[in-house]
């Protein structure tokens, strides 16, 4: 395939979805929910028939990197405005377009009831949204891939506070933006001191120098890079916004989660894997806070009520099993995890989508069960999707969680230690949720159950799709411990990724591990059904069960030491230094102008007398001066 015909066949790939905000944001007058819903969806097609080109292009011929124009030439700092079509990034590219056009099908039928101009907003934001998505993972440097980082922190805020007319989604939405702007500063300035290092930002020459950096300056490029991650993929201290993000309509939150923003701190690291393996520490720090943020917002998920705020944490949770992966050189794994989980993940959430659907928006599962006979569809599809999750074989969660977890292992058994304890928790919390949504008896209102039917084949085709995915998608990355060359995902991506520490582990080892988490995962998946089929919590947890149903209270701690005291000195500021300092200058000026205007217009008397005497006055004064020119002088001297 030509350089020409693939640098054509890119910009048409970023474009056509941009293109379909275009005509949906500013062209839906007079246009059917239908044409808005057609305009939007086959856009984002056109993207992923375009990115299964590229990718089979690569495949047999290799990556491509093409030019389209200088961005900016500053003498020494060239930036060019450049796509790199790679093994990472046509996969990316896949994911972003294939599973992106799945939600925005499922989002024509549960969307319906919007009203024509917002349905459009809507479809023009998620077209915005795949546009600033595709941008981040195609562009060829650190610049561009800014550019659509900030994109999608800018779609999530509108998607977020989609209802904007509740102030309690636009606070979310407000929560989201600043907190991923927080983690946006520390990726900026990593571009900063990398350029100051380097005089560039290209990928292939920043990997190609990098030998040239001191110990210092990678593990300080990367550690900010790393802040950017933590904001952008929810690891604490900055994961708080993302199970607020569940404000936006449900299949923003499967968008989010899934195939686009939440995924971009993982493929911005995996990108870099030339400067994270060259920096012990930073490695080291990522391990650490991924395991901590997969465990400490696993724990969260265990006794939460909102269908959507459980899988929310479970996304949380997911992504710190990600960056342990990413933190002990499993970057292929990690990857794969993205891939898996964006089918599952977008897979739950289009599935409880379905059910909230169904409940007439109702979203606490205590006022659910027994839906299993009335959407058996949705049914079928989200046992399939926990089962994915919990690591149970041979679904796609297995296989891409275990090589995470044999990695983890062969760096410190600690990490696989509790990066299996992790996976109790995950494995125990989905089927929570599916046996007191799906199983038992319903314990809605009779109103809802007498309208409970299954969701139109708009909504169940993308599940039933996905779920085909969910179980068929690991069986790209089947461990060497099977077979020999078997990994496909690992010889694709080989040309871009260094080789994960978990490959080394002795076969006896792995099929070790392999035992013990899966019999753990399905213990697990056991006592929660038999736990939550027939009696649910339907109270009020208490106990150590509030402090987790309250999320550890982190929020509350966030607006006691954070939000308060800012709130206080912004006060201050406003009201001392502002109005009356600043402001009180100012007017002080103002007043003063003002008063000595109304003593002078005094002078103004309109009595013909008045200024007969003044003129006199003032002639007696210029003659006397006129009289000697040293008379002041004189006069002055006089006194003294």
């Amino acid at each position: 395939m030509s350089e020409t015909f693939v640098k054509i066949l890119l910009g048409f790939i970023v474009l056509w979805p941009f293109a379909g905000f275009v005509l949906n944001g500013l062209g839906w007058h007079g246009n059917s929910k239908k044409a808005i819903a057609r305009y939007a969806c086959y856009m984002v097609l056109s993207s992923f028939v375009a990115s299964v080109v590229i990718f089979f292009a690569i495949k047999s011929h290799g990556a491509y990197t093409v030019t389209y124009f200088n961005f900016l030439d500053t003498g020494s700092l060239k930036i060019s405005f450049s796509f790199q079509a790679d093994q990472l990034s046509s996969l990316f590219l896949l994911i972003i377009t294939g599973v992106g056009f799945l939600i925005h099908v499922y989002s024509a039928a549960y969307m319906h009831e919007e009203e024509p101009k917002h349905y459009a907003r809507y479809f023009a934001y998620l077209n915005l949204f795949i546009f600033f998505m595709l941008l981040l993972v195609l562009g060829a440097n650190y610049v561009i891939m800014f550019f659509g980082w900030e994109g999608v922190g800018l779609c999530s805020y509108l998607l977020i506070g989609y209802w904007f007319k509740n102030n309690e989604y636009n606070y979310a939405a407000r929560k989201a933006f600043i907190m991923n702007r927080i983690g946006d500063l520390g990726f900026l300035l990593g571009i900063f001191w990398l350029i100051s290092k380097l005089a560039t930002v290209d990928y292939a020459t920043v990997f190609a120098q990098a030998q040239s950096l001191s110990n210092f300056d990678v593990t300080m490029i990367t550690l900010l890079f790393f802040v950017g991650a933590m904001g952008k993929s929810a690891q604490i201290p900055l994961y708080t916004w993302l199970p607020d993000a569940m404000a936006g309509p449900t299949p923003v939150s499967a968008l989010i989660h899934a195939a686009t923003m939440v995924t971009a701190g993982i493929y911005m690291i995996a990108r870099s894997n030339v400067l994270y393996s060259m920096s012990e520490v930073t490695m080291n720090i990522v391990a650490i806070v991924g395991l901590v943020t997969a465990l400490f917002a696993a724990t969260i998920a265990l006794k939460q009520n909102d269908i959507k705020k459980v899988l929310a944490y479970s996304t949380v949770s997911q992504l710190g099993y990600m960056f342990l992966g990413l933190g002990v050189g499993a970057y292929t794994g990690a990857v794969f995890h993205v891939m898996t989980h964006a089918f599952f993940k977008a897979l739950l959430f289009l599935a409880a989508g379905s059910v909230i659907h169904a409940m007439h928006h109702e979203q606490d599962i205590r006022k659910m069960g027994g839906l299993k006979k009335y959407l058996p569809i949705t049914h079928i599809t989200f046992l399939l999707g926990c089962l994915a999750i919990a690591g149970i074989p041979p679904f796609s969660g297995f296989f891409s969680k275990d090589e995470i977890l044999a990695a983890a292992y062969a760096k410190n058994p600690l990490y696989w230690g509790l990066g299996v304890a992790g996976a109790a928790m995950t494995a125990f919390y989905m089927f929570r949720l599916y046996a007191t949504t799906f199983l038992g008896s319903f314990r809605g209102t009779h109103d809802q159950e007498h309208h409970l039917k299954e969701s139109p084949s708009a909504m169940t085709i993308p599940l039933i799709i996905l779920a085909l995915l969910s179980v068929l998608g690991g069986f790209l990355g089947i461990p060497e411990v099977f077979a020999h060359d078997s990994h496909l995902l690992k010889t694709f991506l080989s040309p871009v990724i260094a080789t994960g520490a978990g490959e080394h582990l002795e076969h006896g080892t792995e099929y070790m591990l392999m035992g013990i988490s899966v019999a753990i995962a399905a213990l697990a998946v056991i006592f929660a059904i038999s736990k939550y089929k027939k009696t649910p919590e339907l109270g009020e947890p208490a106990g150590f069960g509030k402090i987790l149903s309250n999320k550890w209270y982190i929020d509350e701690l966030y607006d006691t030491v954070i939000v308060k005291p800012l709130n206080v000195l912004a006060g201050f500021l406003k009201n001392i230094i502002e109005k009356s300092g600043i402001d009180g200058l100012v007017n002080g000026v103002g007043r003063l102008v003002n008063y000595s205007s109304r003593q002078l217009r005094l002078l103004q008397s309109g009595q013909t007398g008045s200024y007969i005497l003044f003129m006199v006055l003032a002639m007696i004064v210029i003659i006397f001066l006129w009289i000697d020119d040293h008379f002041i002088y004189k006069f002055i001297s006089g006194l003294f």
